[in-house]
């Protein structure tokens, strides 16, 4: 029987990260590839996520880094801060970046269409403002996720908030700004605006932030919060949401009231697959809408497969990029390989930031037992005389049977980039003998990571 003739080889759902990766590397391998974006190129982290956000963390220090730099003998004088200027600078980058994405993809012969696509079947697309009908052999899925956020009816006056996708387009600053959540996205925004001068209130259902994290590095940072002068109430709901003469009246459910000019949602995010079609296609969908796949991205469609956050496995750029990657050298580069999610480096731009890799204490404790740890808590060198009182945290996590380093987390100026070299030793199953023999760096904080010698020994009450 002659296989019917499709318009692409493979077709891509999205052009964020993952999407564009994939079908970049399809293409140089010699498939006619189509893409469809409903928005812009890039996605999420280009456009309304990681990037925007680490310039807009950046903006946040530079107050501070002034104040500071006081101590090494620096006289400053007026300071101001202009955040429209600032707006105004991040976007032009932002541009420069999604107009690559899209230059790249032309470049290895992809096709790119400024639309919405949407199931039909399993093998054909429609777009929805063109209305053209597309057909291929090959559909990848990399829509990637959305903020959530509740009903109206769930919470009275949801509509007056605004979600991480809103933050970005903010030309000026509030007096005054509540931040409903407890996870990163939370976190790192609740910093970011602390450092630019208003007046943050952070509201969480549980009882300390960055749920799901090494318990060390969620009170460090719970500590970190506040020490920015965020504060922060905890074990409490929103229950509605006014408009005032005054701005907003957050209601709580502890019976207390937070004035604010803002509020931001940041409660979760879901999979960005809501009127995609994937009924149609045969494509199973789990909680909050994820496309179920495998380990090699396939989902129970036998032609389609999915990459990112819309699967929800481990929702980072760089693991969508890599999925997209691998899905596309199997199945159109001859090279089959696929990612293993295990001990995936991260990090968390709070302030201080976050580096982590590998498992936490007590689920490594939960797996193997017997495990030993080595942490230790510093005034870093440069601290000494700028008069910042922030303490760095560093912990290794070990298996107590083999030595094998389980976790590596830290909490301080530049874990994000410390953890990046960690996440090497780590992937290559280096033991705590490993790093011992690893001569330190000196001065640096980061020589601590290779110093630490005495097991820590929890207190007995």
């Amino acid at each position: 029987m002659t296989e019917p003739a499709y318009d692409f080889d493979l077709f891509v759902i999205g052009g964020g990260s993952g999407g564009v990766r994939a079908g970049r590397i399809a293409a140089q391998a010699g498939a006619k590839v189509g893409v469809a974006e409903e928005y812009r190129m890039g996605g999420t982290c280009v456009i309304r996520g990681c990037v925007p956000k680490k310039f807009m963390v950046y903006a946040s220090q530079y107050g501070k880094s002034i104040a500071k730099s006081t101590g090494y003998g620096w006289s400053v004088g007026e300071v101001s801060y202009d955040h429209s200027k600032f707006v105004a600078g991040m976007h032009a980058e932002v541009d420069r970046l999604s107009a690559i994405y899209d230059r790249n993809l032309k470049s290895a012969g992809a096709e790119i269409f400024n639309d919405r696509a949407e199931f039909v079947d399993a093998h054909t697309l429609r777009l929805k403002t063109s209305c053209k009908i597309i057909t291929a052999k090959k559909i990848l899925i990399a829509t990637g996720g959305r903020p959530w956020r509740p009903s109206p009816a769930e919470l009275p006056g949801v509509e007056n908030t605004i979600s991480s996708n809103d933050v970005f387009e903010m030309g000026t600053l509030p007096k005054r700004m509540l931040v409903a959540g407890g996870g990163y996205i939370a976190v790192e925004f609740a910093h970011v605006f602390a450092g630019l001068g208003v007046e943050v209130c952070l509201v969480y259902r549980g009882d300390t932030v960055l749920r799901g994290f090494d318990e060390d590095v969620r009170l460090a940072v719970h500590e970190g919060l506040k020490e920015a002068g965020v504060r922060v109430i905890t074990k409490t709901l929103l229950t509605r949401i006014e408009k005032t003469a005054d701005g907003l009246s957050v209601k709580l459910d502890n019976g207390h009231e937070v004035k604010a000019d803002v509020v931001l949602m940041a409660v979760g995010r879901q999979a960005n697959t809501e009127g995609l079609g994937c009924e149609a296609a045969g494509v199973k969908l789990g909680e909050n809408g994820k496309v179920i796949v495998d380990e090699w991205s396939r989902t129970s469609a036998p032609n389609i497969w999915a990459v990112g956050d819309v699967t929800d496995r481990v929702n980072l750029t760089p693991v969508a990029i890599r999925e997209g990657h691998a899905f596309a050298d199997t199945e159109f580069g001859g090279k089959p390989w696929y990612f293993d999610h295990a001990d995936i480096a991260t990090a968390v731009f709070s302030q201080p930031e976050v580096g982590t890799v590998g498992i936490s204490e007590s689920e490594a404790r939960k797996l193997y037992g017997e495990i030993d740890i080595y942490k230790t808590r510093f005034r870093p060198m440069k601290n000494m005389l700028n008069g910042d009182q922030t303490r760095t945290f560093m912990k290794l996590v070990v298996r107590a049977s083999d030595q094998r380093v389980l976790g590596v987390h830290i909490v301080g100026e530049d874990a994000a980039e410390m953890i990046q070299m960690a996440g090497i030793a780590m992937k290559m199953g280096a033991t705590k003998d490993d790093f011992d023999r690893t001569c330190a760096v000196h001065p640096s904080a980061a020589e601590e990571l290779v110093t630490m010698r005495t097991k820590w020994v929890p207190e007995v009450i």
